[in-house]
């Protein structure tokens, strides 16, 4: 359905005290602005401001009715994508993709994703929203998964799925603060935080798997390919990791590193026991 002229002006209103209060925030501080200058600052009344924004914290934190509405159509039984891990994955490096896009437009700049960890980490007040706003998505994909598979939504196993896979958002914002301090530009900035997600997202996929094929059922063929590949990479991923303690623990002069021969003596020549062998 087309927008029409007033569901515009409503969007158009909404960005706009967003993008404001943002601005401000920015510049003086979360707690040194107060939501009548952020009214002025537009041109409308305060109560104009809590018509759109609920509460202060919502005017920084403004995408949740989006990500609300994001989750629920990739978790969606009739979703293109079955498995609920993949789908939610595939629906943050969309989000992510959009970001770098907006960042691009308009003399943008992604590394303003400190500006704004640094405005949440100085405010009690932002960091409780922020928790609080991740509560609830977490419980929408419960909700949402549960539905599918059954259950309630507040199974344990609904819980700490719903946990786990919004846990992403969470892996893609860290990758997020650290791409905007050391990479040199967006394009590399990006691939690094898709890196980040598509990682986290295979871990979860070996983890999660039986839960996954109750909420996407049992007649979907390629889901224990893709629990068996995901567990293939996590497999491969442990191994590099002890390949390299390993080798770390060699080039530091032990000589019981696995692999090595023979055992490691004391001073006085008796060979040394268990506790000080390699744990790996």
């Amino acid at each position: 359905m087309a927008e029409g002229l007033r569901e515009r002006k409503k969007r158009q209103t909404r960005q706009q005290i967003s993008d404001t209060a943002t601005a401000l925030f920015f510049a003086r501080g979360f707690d040194a602005v107060r939501v009548v200058d952020v009214a002025a600052a537009c041109g409308v009344s305060e109560k104009t401001v809590y018509n759109y924004f609920p509460t202060k914290e919502s005017l920084l934190l403004d995408r949740e009715a989006h990500l609300s509405d994001m989750l629920r159509e990739a978790l969606d039984p009739a979703a293109l994508i079955a498995s609920p891990i993949e789908a939610v994955k595939q629906a943050f490096i969309a989000e992510i993709g959009a970001f770098f896009e907006r960042s691009g437009t308009a003399g943008g700049d992604f590394r303003q994703v400190l500006r704004l960890a640094e405005v949440i980490e100085s405010s009690p007040s932002l960091r409780a929203a922020q928790r609080d706003m991740m509560d609830r998505l977490a419980q929408v994909a419960a909700e949402a998964m549960a539905r599918r598979a059954g259950l309630d939504p507040f199974d344990p196993a609904s819980q700490i799925a719903a946990n786990a896979i919004t846990g992403l958002w969470a892996v893609a914002f860290r990758a997020l603060r650290r791409e905007a301090k050391t990479a040199t530009d967006a394009v590399g900035a990006r691939a690094a935080v898709v890196a980040d997600i598509e990682q986290a997202a295979s871990l979860l996929e070996t983890g999660l798997w039986s839960f996954a094929l109750l909420v996407q059922g049992h007649d979907d063929p390629d889901h224990l390919a893709r629990a068996a590949r995901a567990c293939d990479r996590s497999r491969e991923q442990v191994l590099t990791r002890l390949r390299r303690a390993r080798d770390a623990w060699a080039g530091a002069g032990h000589a019981d590193a696995p692999g090595s021969s023979g055992p490691r003596t004391r001073p006085g020549g008796e060979p040394s026991g268990s506790a000080t062998r390699s744990p790996l």
